[in-house]
């Protein structure tokens, strides 16, 4: 095989890997098995030891790890990561809705789950993955690229055709599941237990080993995002946008995510969850409540550290 022939294969056998990656773990669909899967990674990671200067840094084969990680070099933010301001009871809830509603009227809002895990910022240029950066102060955060690469359900490439620079914001975690093979095996190895998941992955992502981020099965839903043209002036649209992308989004059908307008069927959403949180594979640790139209959200505008437009319950 000549030099252009390895090129061509190479960038043939990165989509298709990826596409399959994208149905087995974002879709839960697989089309190909396991051995078939893994008799296509097998090629590419000949070709790529072949011929290293056509591997790229986003190839699928990088997402079993890789060199060791020195460092992670702090980055600025372009867009502030906020936090969020807390209420405790329905009441406070009511609240923030009748003072939307006061200085703009009835207003839909998105309801999301809370996950317990750990903020990350996702930077894609030309539709490929340039940096994975953690949340850190909000102004800044640690450059943890190279980890972030082997959580399947991040894409590396983007599909359609997404804007030429966009930042997708979400949570990563571990699973209960993971979590308690993860315990199970340190319990067999004579290591001491892990407290929760989410410290856990607030841990694994600064591993300097990625082979080793790579086997604890770390997740990530989407839930926010940013560039300089959104596709649409609502949120909830832009998070079903991103879905489309290629990114894991949090599913209307399982209720991970609704848009209402009206105090009744935002309670009846919290009354949903503090039900059925229990029965969710992962860890979450609340709901988030947010102003839908963008518009609206300019116009409200933010605090020191927290937006006006939202709160977390």
């Amino acid at each position: 095989m000549d030099r252009e022939q390895a090129a061509q294969r190479i960038k043939q056998l990165s989509v298709e890997l990826e596409h399959h990656n994208h149905l087995y773990y974002v879709e839960a669909k697989p089309v190909i098995t396991d051995q078939d899967f893994d008799f296509l990674m097998k090629e590419l990671e000949a070709l790529e030891k072949e011929f290293p200067d056509f591997a790229s840094p986003n190839s699928p084969a990088r997402r079993v790890g890789g060199d060791l990680t020195k460092e992670f070099p702090a980055v600025a933010h372009r867009w502030p990561m906020l936090s969020l301001s807390n209420c405790y009871n329905r009441e406070e809830v009511q609240e923030f809705v009748q003072r939307i509603e006061r200085a703009h009227g009835p207003t839909t809002f998105t309801m999301e789950l809370k996950y317990d895990g750990v903020a990350i910022s996702l930077n894609y240029r030309n539709g490929e993955l340039v940096r994975g950066v953690t949340r850190g102060d909000g102004e800044k955060g640690e450059d943890i690229t190279a980890n972030i690469r082997t959580i399947r359900t991040i894409p590396l490439r983007l599909r359609g055709k997404p804007p030429l620079e966009l930042e997708a914001r979400g949570e990563i975690l571990m699973g209960i599941r993971e979590f308690e093979k993860l315990n199970e095996q340190r319990a067999n190895d004579g290591e001491e237990r892990f407290a929760n998941p989410r410290n856990t992955t607030a841990g694994t992502l600064k591993l300097q080993d990625p082979t080793t981020v790579a086997k604890r099965g770390l997740q990530i839903f989407i839930y926010d995002l940013y560039t300089d043209e959104l596709p649409f002036r609502s949120h909830f649209d832009n998070i079903r946008q991103c879905g489309e992308w290629g990114f894991r989004t949090p599913d209307p059908k399982k209720r991970f995510i609704a848009r209402a307008a009206g105090i009744e069927a935002i309670l009846e959403f919290l009354s949903h969850w503090e039900q059925a949180r229990h029965d969710l594979p992962f860890a979450m640790d609340g709901v988030v409540i947010k102003v839908d139209d963008l518009g609206i959200r300019e116009e409200l505008g933010l605090r020191a550290k927290s937006p006006r437009w939202a709160i977390a319950y």
